[in-house]
């Protein structure tokens, strides 16, 4: 039986059983993530997202190592691409941090994308909060290979950095709206290519595009994102880019800016929960219900429209959760 107070104690075993329950759907997980969600809120969490390719992993390892030298415990998230067989996380970027196993200040897991966009699904904020309340620090989520559109990270993550490498021609498409709109931290890793100023340059010049024109004073409240260089194979540079996020971090506290996060990304985790919980609805009425096994056939036969059919289906949703809450009382 996983106990609530082996998690807070900082029990990895315990911990990867949490979340392994997380994405088992246990029955069990939501009253036990209502326990940890009071004793989570502390972690600075940092999302790396980026094109596949770009060295995401080798990035987050180095990082792993500038965050322990500072003596801060680091747990890393590995969103893989979802295996099409097992449903699983194919496990490639965690394999890459192999070197920080032994380390118990750093905890990390792979989880899977299951086909969300932006690699993220409910299961990751989950998994979020049992590290936050065992005690981690710092939490890094790594997205698996993300697009122009892919931005759900920024949701989740206090701060995010976008990582890219000379030649994608990123700041070409800077001007269309998107994930390069979203960052606090650009990397241009494996700088020792050709043109790494000039992606460093085209960066810079999106940066000063996502400020109005007319606004000639800044406030103080707003954080100008840096943009770094770094080879993440050698380290170059990994410093000062832990450096930058904990200056984001700081700067986010002096201003009241993690209260302020932290409010947001509450809602928007109540409202996806609301939806799970009346998707998990539907899906039981969907398992018990012949009614909604005719409904299909008549789709098939053509003798309702899909629109009517699913106002039908939804309707006796309503009345079948209805008669749930009855029977209970």
């Amino acid at each position: 039986m996983l106990k609530v107070k082996e998690i807070l104690a900082g029990n990895q075993r315990s911990g990867a059983r949490m979340i392994r329950l997380i994405e088992d759907n246990d029955p069990n997980v939501f009253e036990l993530l209502k326990e940890l969600y009071s004793h989570a809120g502390h972690a600075f969490i940092i999302g790396i997202t980026g094109s596949p390719g770009v060295g995401k992993s080798t990035l987050i390892d180095a990082l792993i190592s500038e965050f322990r030298k500072l003596d801060l415990m680091v747990a890393v998230i590995a969103v893989d691409p979802t295996s099409p067989f097992s449903g699983g996380a194919i496990l490639g970027d965690r394999l890459r941090m192999q070197r920080h196993a032994t380390d118990k200040g750093v905890f990390i897991r792979s989880m899977a994308s299951r086909g969300q966009k932006g690699g993220l699904s409910r299961a990751t904020k989950d998994a979020a909060i049992v590290l936050d309340a065992m005690g981690y620090e710092m939490i890094i989520i790594e997205t698996v290979g993300a697009g122009q559109a892919d931005f759900d990270i920024t949701t989740l993550a206090h701060s995010t950095g976008i990582v890219t490498i000379p030649g994608t021609g990123d700041g070409i498409q800077a001007v269309k709206a998107g994930i390069l709109e979203t960052g606090d931290v650009f990397i241009v890793n494996k700088s020792d290519k050709p043109d790494a100023d000039a992606s460093v340059y085209e960066l810079k010049m999106m940066i000063s595009m996502r400020k109005p024109p007319n606004l000639k004073v800044t406030r103080e409240t707003d954080w100008t994102p840096r943009v770094l260089k770094t080879i993440a194979q050698n380290g170059t540079g990994v410093k000062e880019l832990a450096n930058a996020f904990l200056s984001h971090f700081d700067f986010m506290k002096k201003n009241s800016l993690m209260d302020q996060k932290r409010k947001e990304q509450e809602l928007l985790y109540f409202k996806t929960i609301l939806k799970d919980l009346t998707l998990e609805k539907l899906l039981l009425f969907m398992e018990t219900s012949e009614e909604y096994r005719e409904v299909l056939k008549k789709i098939q036969s053509c003798a309702i429209d899909p629109l009517s059919a699913a106002e039908l289906v939804f309707n006796k949703v309503c009345a079948f959760e209805k008669k749930l809450i009855k029977d209970e009382i």
